[in-house]
């Protein structure tokens, strides 16, 4: 059966206006890095030589995205085969579990670092290690962005079948999204933007609302640049605007990406998403999750499983350095929080579209991989 989504255009590519996230230099074997940390303000790389220099990009989120930290643990495993010699295995095997330790929600990270994993145990004692290595770190960055064409294609689609975010005459179509599940966190055109990229290039009337996302402003710093470099219309607001402008019937969807998703379709992404998800409920406004099936782990049966990462207090008492909280107060600073499936109105994937999700719908969609 063909596809329907295979020949979904890629909106995103080295060559458009977005610059590459994670590129993979052959003639150094080194791992070049954009600093997210630096945006909107500076545009650069980091050069990343060392597995250590990567695990640090992941954990300072110069790195950050589900996808994109995975490709990077890719990357940054080859880096340990650089010599080649016969001390490469085991360095192999320590970087493996080294970067493996550097972020404990996002399953993609776990996922890369498996298959490299898998290219290791394949390869004879006595052949090359470094070049099957690379070739599978490419191949795992080619697969996203195949699989960001496919959620956007699949997602479009879906969205035009909502009734309600589909008849407003004239006015365009208003979607909220919370952080960055673009471009920048993957290797492709994103999740959560991935449709809204389609719409926009195929015509249609769109606009973002993107929440800051405190405390470390990945939607003002991130989504709103990277929409703007697209060219498709964005209004920053702060997290605690979105219920007031869903009232004011602002909104005709929700749309963001995930970091983990339970078998039974609950979803972990960037801490303030669930409070989207309950907003969006009250006010009867459609809620969607865009992820590719790398994000699903199935060994868990619920959201509450799902390891939560929490962050140093610092984050949000000095977030950019400027001291906004009494300098000893305790902090809370989770990195995500879980949505519930219930709240779910759809998961938007590269093998389709999961509606209302259930284990049983999850387990329909995905365990076709």
């Amino acid at each position: 059966m063909h596809h329907p989504c295979e020949t979904a255009e890629r909106l995103v590519s080295p060559n458009h206006r977005l610059p590459e996230v994670i590129r993979w230099n052959a003639l150094t074997r080194c791992v070049s890095i954009l600093d997210q940390t630096r945006l909107p303000g500076e545009v650069c790389y980091r050069e990343c030589d060392r597995v250590q220099k990567v695990w640090d990009a992941i954990v300072s989120l110069t790195v950050r995205g589900a996808p994109a930290i995975g490709i990077a643990a890719a990357y940054g495993v080859c880096l340990a085969a650089r010599d080649n010699d016969s001390s490469s295995r085991q360095a192999v095997v320590a970087a493996i579990d080294h970067l493996a330790t550097s972020r404990p929600t996002a399953v993609n990270l776990f996922w890369a670092l498996d298959r490299m994993r898998v290219v290791l145990q394949n390869t004879p004692d006595d052949q090359d290690l470094l070049a099957p290595l690379v070739a599978e770190a490419l191949a795992i960055h080619q697969q996203d962005r195949d699989l960001c064409a496919a959620i956007g294609c699949f997602g479009a689609a879906r969205l035009i079948d909502e009734r309600r975010v589909f008849e407003r005459g004239g006015e365009p179509i208003t979607f909220i999204t919370h952080c960055n599940a673009g471009a920048l966190a993957t290797g492709g055109q994103g999740t959560a933007l991935s449709p809204i990229y389609d719409l926009h290039a195929h015509g249609r009337n769109v606009r973002v609302l993107a929440d800051e996302t405190r405390p470390l402003l990945q939607g003002s710093r991130l989504t709103a640049w990277e929409l703007q470099q697209m060219g498709v219309p964005v209004t920053v607001i702060t997290d605690s605007m979105a219920g007031w402008e869903m009232r004011m019937g602002q909104v005709d969807a929700v749309i963001v990406g995930a970091d983990r998703i339970a078998a039974n379709g609950d979803a972990a992404n960037k801490i303030g998403t669930y409070s989207l998800a309950v907003l969006a409920r009250h006010h009867d406004i459609p809620f969607f999750v865009a992820a590719p099936h790398s994000t699903f782990d199935l060994e868990l049966s619920r959201g509450d499983l799902i390891p939560i990462e929490h962050r140093g207090a610092d984050e949000v008492r000095r977030g950019f350095g400027r001291l906004t909280a009494p300098a000893d107060c305790d902090v809370l600073n989770p990195a995500f929080d879980v949505t519930p499936a219930e709240l779910i109105t759809a998961i938007i994937t590269d093998l389709g579209v999961i509606e209302s999700p259930t284990t049983e719908s999850v387990a329909a969609v995905i365990a076709r991989d």
